[in-house]
């Protein structure tokens, strides 16, 4: 089945995702969905590209919300794993899965921005394998699915050969998009291209060494304004309805030193959005 995304831009991560020409097929009304998996280098030489990484997130997280097929909002789920890190067993190839599909992006905020680096050997391959086998990645064609992997290390490191796991991803549908953290040439001669083109995904290349700004508008303040004083209207119900209150709070804290990305206002964005919607644990919801 054609792709039905197209990728906007290399100059971060998440790029934007805009709508292609590609019709959904609505069954039973159902809305559209979306599954995407972030794999993260977090070994210390990424400590560059970690900062650009979580204010993006935001970006593509509000695309997607305001976008529709057929006057439908889609349903967005992501998961999160991190590769590359020495705090993580080698016996299990440097490879953590930091959380499972969700639709809780407060969490997936909150894990994204604590991410912390710490030397590695990097594996490309053993973490799109982890990613494949270890996520529930829906079985229906209509659904969306597509990891973004980021590195700046050789694609072919490690045991696992990147070609077999790529292989069992496309088979179930998945793209794999990749994302050097370098020179494109260098991207391209270290296999980071021909993982993108076996995976039926994008090749992109972001600079590590240049910060990513969001230029400033008039109305900032006033969305981080409205967006924390949004926070008081919540209330929680339930046994998780605390913590998933803390853990909304938590992620607004957390995206503050990063407000020069923008990073503030996205999320402020997003809380309006119909995608945020928190009825899970929220009365009001």
């Amino acid at each position: 089945m054609k792709s039905f995304w197209k990728y906007i831009g290399c100059a971060a991560l998440l790029a934007a995702i805009a709508p292609s020409g590609y019709a959904w097929r609505i069954v039973d009304d159902k809305p559209p969905r979306v599954q995407m998996a972030i794999l993260l280098d977090t070994s210390n030489s990424m400590d560059g590209l970690i900062e650009q990484t979580k204010s993006q997130l935001w970006r593509i997280a509000n695309d997607l919300a305001y976008s529709t097929r057929n006057g439908q909002r889609p349903v967005l789920e992501v998961a999160l794993y991190e590769y590359g890190n020495n705090g993580i067993s080698a016996g299990e190839n440097y490879v953590r899965q930091i959380l499972p599909f969700t639709r809780d992006l407060n969490v997936v905020s909150q894990r994204l921005f604590g991410l912390r680096t710490w030397g590695g050997e990097e594996y490309c391959g053993a973490v799109i394998k982890d990613a494949v086998n270890g996520l529930n990645w829906d079985s229906d064609a209509d659904v969306y699915k597509v990891i973004f992997i980021a590195g700046n290390e050789p694609f072919t490191q490690g045991p696992i050969f990147f070609r077999n796991s790529i292989r069992q991803a496309t088979r179930k549908g998945i793209n794999v998009n990749t994302i050097f953290c370098g020179a494109y040439a260098e991207g391209m001669q270290t296999s980071w291209y021909d993982g993108a083109v076996a995976g039926h995904g994008s090749y992109l290349n972001i600079d590590q060494n240049r910060s990513v700004v969001a230029v400033p508008t008039p109305y900032d303040d006033e969305i981080a304004r409205l967006g924390n004083d949004m926070n008081g209207t919540y209330v929680p119900y339930g046994m998780e309805g605390e913590s998933a209150m803390r853990a909304q709070d938590a992620a607004d804290r957390l995206a503050v030193p990063m407000a020069k990305q923008g990073t503030v206002t996205e999320r402020a964005l997003f809380k309006g959005t119909a995608q945020y919607s928190q009825n899970n644990w929220d009365v009001v919801s």
